[in-house]
């Protein structure tokens, strides 16, 4: 920890909604509409005037993104690709490939990984790093990290993940986004759209094993991570993160910022 940024904030940015905490206090809680274009501007408005507040003394802000505002690919391992350069032009073509045009005006980081191996890309739009940079300048914060929610939570619980063979779901608000692996490498990375009722959820949960149990693999492990959702039913998942005692006590948002801190 830094002596000259001893408090860290966390920023959840949600599809339609944001939160703003320090530990396991809630500093503030904002809505916003996109008005039918993208989401992120007005998210970031929100921000700013929640920011705006008086906070106590310097702090860190960590800023968590939705897969809402996120776009994942993966990028097979090429033996032509020399450079990092070349690999983030390779990595474009990926994109293309999979969101045509819609790719363009997009920042993509890749997952390090072994030579021989694909790797992840995740890609955000071009301005909203830049723009949140400037929101914590303005509020005398220092912007920590931008991260996808998906793969904080990955890292978060990796350990209790273990093992190279699994299928990693994680239920958002209104999106449900899955990380397949088999033999230590990645196979697969999609976001889907998913309803705020359980039985959205419990209709994902239900698919992903049967489409596991007809695997002409080994079917994978199915490791669900939903922070703040109450989940009625299993089937053959195993849950990592503790259950809601009751149907009122989850801010998804909130859980969010909490399986970081």
């Amino acid at each position: 920890m830094s002596l000259l940024w001893p408090e860290a904030l966390t920023a959840v940015i949600g599809p339609r909604s944001l939160g703003l905490y320090r530990r396991d206090l809630c500093l503030g809680h904002a809505v916003f509409e996109s008005a039918g274009g993208p989401a992120w501007p007005a998210a970031l408005e929100a921000l700013e005037s929640l920011l705006a507040r008086p906070a106590p003394g310097r702090a860190r802000l960590r800023v968590l993104l939705s897969s809402h505002y996120t776009r994942f690919c993966l990028v097979p391992w090429s033996d032509a690709i020399g450079s990092p350069a070349e690999l983030e032009g390779y990595a474009r073509l990926c994109f293309e490939d999979l969101y045509g045009a819609q790719g363009e005006g997009w920042s993509l980081r890749l997952s390090p990984e072994a030579a021989g191996l694909p790797r992840l890309a995740a890609a955000v739009p071009e301005e909203l790093p830049a723009r949140l940079r400037a929101l914590a300048r303005g509020a005398r914060l220092r912007l920590e990290s931008v991260q996808p929610y998906l793969m904080a939570a990955f890292n978060r619980h990796r350990a209790a993940i273990g093992g190279d063979d699994f299928l990693f779901l994680v239920a958002e608000p209104e999106r449900g986004s899955l990380l397949q692996a088999r033999g230590g490498r990645w196979t697969s990375v999609r976001s889907v759209a998913l309803g705020a009722d359980e039985s959205a959820l419990d209709d994902l949960i239900a698919r992903e094993c049967e489409l596991q149990a007809l695997d002409a693999d080994t079917p994978l492990r199915l490791l669900l991570h939903a922070p703040g959702r109450l989940v009625d039913r299993l089937h053959d998942a195993r849950r990592l993160d503790p259950p809601l005692a009751s149907r009122d006590d989850g801010d998804p948002l909130q859980a969010m910022a909490m399986t970081v801190n």
